[in-house]
């Protein structure tokens, strides 16, 4: 039989038009949705050799018709959402091995596809592979530290680093140790799948889930329940671009959810009556609030939408708005392929109808006055010695410098949670981790042994509070040595200030922002400073970020600071900070009233930027 002739764009249309339809039908009905395959495959059969298909057969019904959508919109697709289509990502194991065999590095858009299995290359900063995991919850056991202690002196440089999402990430990969860093961690029952390029991201919650006698309920549980799902749902994959979800217990340590696409915060109800007519009476007890479209590089937490979920609820309603999201981000500008871009030009009112409608149930969403979101935060909680909920246990959290852990240190943590722990360890957003379930007489023990490793449990330590991303040293985008310059600043700071209120300074490479600049009480951002018709390494300085429920981005303070001047500078904010704030206020509130104008850094000593902005420190006016 002769093959038929291609059908118009009009006919494709139709055809387009025809699958949706009958999908929403079915759902109405309760039915299932056409087959990938099915789908597709009734609009390809008529598109003519000549034409690019609408997707290959590898792709969901769901990313098929998103990517047709948008080119019968009449815009082309991204780059990535071309390799997407032209390529299976999660079918690539024997790609990857045969590289890794031939020594050799990806190339073109396989670059891009093979971070699907979580492996970066990140040339030109380093000719190598960069490794990154997904830990759901942060949680790892002391079986799995001396394994990854094994396999970071095997296949790579012999440490790994703790990220800003309580993951983990492995650099220094050579290409012919790729396969068997990923086998390795399969063996220690870690996952990488998705753990880069257009998926979602590791599932993050609240460190101490279990722990915290202040905590409103478990989110680790939760955590874990969604990552499994996610990783069980080849429709989840594949996103228009990267997509982060958390959950927040509302305890003592944040998981900074609001940061994310997604944020879950627990909060209680307090009144039962209904909000209108049209809704039944809610139960009291807990519940958690939905928020959407954190994305702090670009401006913006997660708003709160006054939807309420019950726990057992929010893996279904979670991918609901992801199915949303696949259907209607960008495919055409990686710039405002994220959710919030979506929120921004449908409002909330309309997205929420769409989530409802792929759930198949209305979402409860009350007045405010109904439930009640208590701030529990202490922003020591996640450095020192505390008590947890269970009798004579406590916790001890120790901080990192530069975030980064040899090899020697992992065994070393190991043998100290087997020994006077639970045999696990937390991560946290902060680039640190905890060790929980530690007995009282052993508590002094622990401390020592955390020392002995070259760690901290300082909690007044400005190390506590130092958040930095990877930087110039291991990433194309960055533009300064983002590691190197924070562990100087924590130095020359712990040198000359004893903190009685916790101050957090995070320092970021360029605007992807992954160790979230705005959000700090004082943020750098990298950029790249003239002086003297040189371009030399330096950065923004913003101050008055915070997160919780009065969240606010920074603003900016200082522009153009040389790298070589951000230790004075960052000084001399503190010190007036300390100069002029009210009784033990915090930098965060002092930032937000106070008055900068006043401010000035000035130092005949050091050299003045050209572009005629000051960023020298030493005198305060």
């Amino acid at each position: 039989m002769n093959a038929p002739m291609g059908f118009s764009k009009e006919q494709q249309a139709y055809l387009q038009g025809l699958v949706l339809g009958t999908d929403v039908a079915r759902k109405m009905s309760n039915l299932p949705v056409l087959s990938g395959s099915a789908a597709t495959s009734l609009i390809q059969i008529g598109a003519s050799e000549s034409a690019a298909p609408v997707a290959q057969g590898h792709l969901t019904t769901l990313h098929a018709l998103a990517q047709q959508r948008c080119e019968s919109s009449g815009k082309k697709l991204a780059t990535e959402e071309i390799a997407k289509r032209d390529k299976d990502a999660l079918e690539m194991w024997s790609d990857i091995r045969a590289r890794a065999e031939r020594g050799e590095f990806p190339k073109g858009t396989d670059v891009f596809l093979t971070k699907y299995h979580g492996l970066f290359f990140v040339a030109p900063a380093q000719s190598a592979f960069m490794c990154r995991m997904r830990l759901a919850g942060g949680v790892l056991r002391s079986d799995q530290l001396r394994g990854l202690a094994q396999l970071a002196d095997d296949c790579a440089t012999g440490h790994v680093d703790i990220t800003t999402r309580a993951n983990l990430q492995m650099r220094g990969i050579p290409a012919d140790q790729a396969m068997n860093l990923l086998i390795g961690l399969r063996d220690l029952g870690i996952v990488t799948l998705g753990a880069g390029a257009d998926n979602i991201r590791n599932v993050t919650c609240s460190p101490l889930s279990g722990l915290d006698a202040t905590e409103l309920i478990e989110t680790l549980p939760l955590a874990k329940e969604l990552h499994y799902h996610i990783l069980h749902r080849r429709e989840l994959f594949g996103l228009p671009r990267k997509f982060n979800v958390a959950f927040d217990g509302s305890g003592r340590i944040s998981s900074l959810a609001e940061t994310n696409d997604i944020s879950w915060h627990a909060v209680e109800v307090i009144s039962s009556e209904a909000s209108n007519d049209a809704q039944e009476s809610l139960p009291i007890g807990i519940y958690f609030l939905l928020g959407l479209g954190g994305i702090t590089g670009h401006g913006d937490f997660a708003r709160p939408t006054n939807v309420l979920v019950a726990p057992a609820d929010c893996v279904a309603v979670s991918e609901a708005i992801l199915r949303v999201f696949i259907q209607h981000g960008d495919r055409s500008d990686r710039k405002k392929a994220r959710l919030k871009y979506v929120l921004d030009a449908w409002g909330f009112e309309k997205f929420l109808r769409e989530v409802e409608r792929e759930l198949g149930r209305p979402l409860l969403q009350v007045s405010s006055d109904q439930f009640q979101r208590t701030d529990r935060v202490d922003r020591w909680a996640h450095v020192g010695v505390h008590t947890q909920k269970q009798p004579q246990q406590y916790y001890v959290g120790v901080t990192v410098p530069a975030a980064r852990l040899s090899s020697d240190q992992l065994r070393g943590l190991a043998e100290i949670t087997s020994r006077y722990g639970s045999g696990q360890i937390r991560l946290t957003v902060w680039q640190n981790f905890l060790i929980p379930n530690v007995r009282e007489d052993d508590v002094d023990a622990v401390k020592a042994a955390v020392n002995a490793l070259g760690l901290n449990w300082d909690a007044s330590s400005f190390q506590a509070g130092l958040v930095a991303c990877t930087g110039n040293a291991g990433c194309k985008f960055a533009a300064s040595d983002t590691k190197r310059h924070s562990l100087t600043l924590a130095d020359y700071l712990q040198a000359r200030f004893q903190l009685d209120q916790p101050i957090n300074i995070h320092l970021t490479g360029c605007h992807h922002s992954c160790a979230q600049h705005a959000i700090g009480d004082i943020g750098l951002i990298a950029t790249k400073v003239e002086i003297e018709e040189e371009m030399v390494e330096g950065y923004h300085i913003l101050v008055g970020g915070r997160t919780g429920i009065d969240s606010q981005i920074g603003r900016l303070l200082c522009e153009s600071v040389p790298a070589e001047e951000i230790q004075v500078t960052v000084a001399a904010i503190i010190e007036h900070y300390l100069q002029h704030r009210e009784t033990r206020a915090s930098f965060a509130e002092f930032a937000t009233k106070h008055d900068w104008s006043a401010f000035r850094v000035t130092d005949p000593t050091l050299m003045v930027a050209s572009n005629g902005v000051s960023s020298s420190a030493g005198e305060l006016v």
